[in-house]
C-alpha cells in the first residue's frame, strides 16, 4: 500500500509538471530572419500588385477590354496572392523583426525615412505599427473572400481598402516627410495676403 501511495504521488507531480510546462509559451519560438523590407518586397508588394491588376477595364483604340480572372488557374493564382497578403501582415508584426539589414539605406533620401528612423518610430509606439498591419490584414480579407467566391467586382472593390491601408502606414513610417511637405505646401497656398 505504501508503494502504491508513493507511485501515485510521483505520478501526480509529474502530471502537474508536464501540464504547467505546456501552458507556458516557448521562449523565442519565432526566428525572424527576414526584415520588414524583405517581407514588403517579396510578399506584400507583389501580392497587392496582382490583386490590383487582376480586375480592370482597359480602353484602347482597339476597343474596351474587361480584364478579370476567368480560368481555374487564374483564380487560383489570385487566391494565392490574397492568402500571401493576408498572412504577410502577421509576419510584419512579429517581435524582434528589424526594418532592414544593418547598413541598408533609403532608396530615396530626403523623401523616404531611412531604415533606422523607421525602426525608431516603430519601437516608440509598437502598438500603432501592429494596428496598421492589422488594418491591412482586415482590408485584404474581402479580397481573399472574393477569390474564394470568384467575384471580380468584389475583388475590384477590395483594392481601394488595401491601397488605403498601405498608404496610411507608409505616410507614418515610410515617407512622412512627403506628407509634411504636402501639408506645408497646402498651408502656404491658403495663406491670404
Amino acid at each position: 500500500m505504501r508503494r502504491f501511495n508513493w507511485v501515485l504521488l510521483v505520478s501526480v507531480f509529474l502530471f502537474v509538471g508536464v501540464a504547467c510546462n505546456r501552458s507556458r509559451p516557448a521562449e523565442n519560438q519565432f526566428r525572424t530572419t527576414a526584415t520588414i523590407k524583405d517581407i514588403m518586397d517579396s510578399m506584400v508588394d507583389p501580392s497587392a500588385d496582382v490583386l490590383w491588376e487582376s480586375v480592370a477595364t482597359i480602353v484602347s483604340a482597339a476597343g474596351t477590354e474587361e480584364k478579370q480572372p476567368r480560368t481555374d488557374d487564374e483564380w487560383k493564382e489570385v487566391h494565392r496572392k490574397a492568402v500571401t497578403l493576408v498572412e504577410a501582415t502577421n509576419l510584419l508584426t512579429m517581435e524582434g523583426r528589424h526594418v532592414a539589414k544593418a547598413g541598408e539605406k533609403s532608396e530615396n533620401p530626403g523623401i523616404e525615412l531611412g531604415p533606422e528612423e523607421i525602426e525608431k518610430l516603430i519601437n516608440e509606439n509598437r502598438t500603432a505599427f501592429v494596428d496598421f498591419a492589422h488594418k491591412l490584414h482586415d482590408a485584404a480579407l474581402p479580397a481573399l473572400k472574393a477569390t474564394e467566391d470568384r467575384n471580380a467586382q468584389a475583388l475590384l472593390d477590395a483594392g481601394e481598402a488595401i491601397d488605403t491601408a498601405c498608404e496610411n502606414c507608409h505616410l507614418k513610417y515610410w515617407y512622412p516627410l512627403e506628407e509634411q511637405a504636402q501639408k506645408a505646401k497646402e498651408g502656404a497656398g491658403s495663406v491670404k495676403k
